[in-house]
């Protein structure tokens, strides 16, 4: 594989591959069938890899969504027989391309510095089962034997843990010290019995 060719295929991989799932979800919204789909998405990746120079290409998600829309008004355009609904929906396969606005990226990283927030209000033990194992993907069972308890009980910290960040979510708070109800003596007690 020759230099620009590797390097169009690394592009692909890091700037479109991501966006996948939602190019999939985006097209079984608009009427294309399941089976339509998958073709759909792999003509897309082909006139992607197909690409010289992606130096042009401001928005690599809005590009693969745009290039997904052509494929499907080619396959439409190819077709003998067209479903009315793809008709009537073609304008349906329009979607807003552009990239997050400044506003909601500010909102998203107050939501991320939220959720850390609640993650460090934890109690010690259950805030390091569940970044062990929900942030850093640790297996269970590797969790148990570093941490040295059971892997009952670091299945239940990890269900504490999202039982009591989720519970802050809800009620708008911004640590889950609030939500636990009980002291931390009582909720280590409670971690001794596996509750």
């Amino acid at each position: 594989m020759d230099e620009g060719r590797a390097k169009i295929v690394a592009w692909v991989g890091r700037e479109i591959l991501p966006h996948e799932a939602d190019v999939r979800a985006w097209l079984r919204r608009s009427l294309v069938s399941d089976g339509e789909v998958e073709d759909v998405v792999q003509d897309a990746y082909c006139r992607l890899l197909a690409l010289t120079n992606t130096g042009h290409i401001a928005s690599p998600r809005a590009y693969f969504f745009t290039t997904a829309r052509a494929v499907v008004i080619d396959h439409i355009r190819r077709s003998r027989v067209v479903r009315m609904e793809t008709v009537t929906e073609i304008d349906s396969l329009n979607v807003v391309f552009d990239e997050p606005s400044p506003e909601r990226v500010a909102a998203g990283r107050r939501e991320l510095d939220r959720v850390r927030r609640l993650i460090a209000g934890l109690p010690d033990r259950c805030r390091r089962v569940f970044e062990l194992r929900k942030i850093e993907g640790m297996p269970q069972r590797e969790i148990a034997r570093l941490l040295g308890v059971s892997e009952t009980i670091v299945e239940n910290d990890v269900v504490k843990g999202q039982r009591l960040i989720l519970r802050a979510i809800a009620e708008g708070e911004t640590t889950t010290s609030r939500v636990t109800g009980t002291p931390e003596k009582d909720e280590r007690a409670r971690d001794r019995r596996g509750d």
